[in-house]
């Protein structure tokens, strides 16, 4: 798997995670204002036919681009399994145990059924035998707890979840200095069951 560049607007905010080639284009077009971390590509191109010297882009693990301030940022994530699972760190957030996404649901704490609303607030990453326990019911009716409170990652921590199977350190030292303080990756690990 290769590496993604992490893509910043003009403000330093964490925007969007790049292929190789697609960072290529927009140093190319002249749009990286300035960048951060290694290099991690080198990309040759041809040689120029009135200097005979063949051209090269070094392309770093983190690039900022210039252009307008983007004036409606998103300020929730989209609600993916994946980004959930990754939050609540693979573990189930009732029993307490780690489990691969295979074995993970999504469990909403206000059941749908009873008005409750697919949103980072109200979902935690529930093994199959602790979700079906809890069925449609309240956390009270089903004589279960929560390990940990569930909370809305902001994009740095997002695209740290996303990602986090093939993340650089200069990436991640980065985008840990912008997580919010509720971030379970600040602290490394949910409490013990």
């Amino acid at each position: 798997m290769s590496a993604r560049i992490l893509r910043l607007d003009i403000a330093g905010k964490p925007m969007e995670w790049l292929h190789w080639q697609d960072a290529a284009c927009l140093y190319a077009r002249g749009l990286v204002t300035w960048t951060l971390g290694d290099v991690i590509y080198r990309v040759r191109g041809g040689v120029s036919r009135c200097t005979g010297l063949r051209s090269e882009m070094q392309l770093h693990s983190i690039i900022a681009c210039n252009g307008r301030l983007n004036p409606h940022p998103r300020t929730r994530p989209p609600l993916t399994n994946r980004a959930l699972f990754r939050r609540d760190q693979n573990t189930c957030l009732y029993c307490g145990q780690s489990f691969d996404d295979g074995q993970l649901t999504r469990d909403h704490i206000v059941p749908t059924s009873r008005g409750g609303r697919d949103t980072w607030l109200n979902v935690v990453a529930a093994c199959r035998r602790c979700n079906q326990h809890k069925g449609n019911r309240l956390l009270e009716e089903s004589n279960l707890e929560l390990l940990a409170l569930p909370y809305v990652p902001n994009m740095a921590e997002y695209l740290a979840l996303i990602n986090s199977h093939r993340i650089r350190g200069d990436q991640m030292e980065f985008l840990r200095s912008q997580f919010s303080r509720q971030s379970r990756w600040l602290e490394g690990a949910l409490p013990a069951a």
